[in-house]
């Protein structure tokens, strides 16, 4: 049984939530990758999704409004390096369609949630 007394306020967000899921399809298509796009595309999409949900839990431990929007805007641009790994993936034929347009589609819906958050501290 999870007790509240063992939650952080950002595992509470849907936009952290859905990074975790995020990353997890992440880490499920890079652990697919040939050898020799392991340690190159692999380990910096696996990084750069990571990035995301870390500077989400970082930015809401913020005092001010300013640091918190700093590091939301951190995982936004962790978000579009993703999307521009994504294109890559599927250039070099190492994802298909559906799975490009299944990770794009957590790009896009983690970008919109995390500019919504941003405007509703401003």
């Amino acid at each position: 049984m999870e007790s509240n007394k063992f939650i952080f306020d950002f595992e509470k967000l849907d936009v952290y939530n859905l990074g975790l899921e995020f990353l997890d399809k992440i880490f499920e298509v890079c652990d697919k990758f040939a050898t020799k796009y392991q340690f190159s595309l692999g380990e910096q999409l696996r990084r750069a999704a990571l990035s995301i949900t870390n500077n989400i839990a970082e930015g809401s431990g913020q005092r001010s409004k300013k640091e918190k929007i700093h590091f939301y805007s951190f995982a936004i641009n962790s978000t579009r390096e993703c999307a521009s790994m994504i294109n890559i993936t599927l250039k070099q034929y190492l994802i298909d369609k559906n799975e490009f347009y299944n990770l794009r589609s957590y790009c896009v819906r983690i970008t919109s949630m995390l500019f919504r958050l941003i405007e509703s501290l401003r």
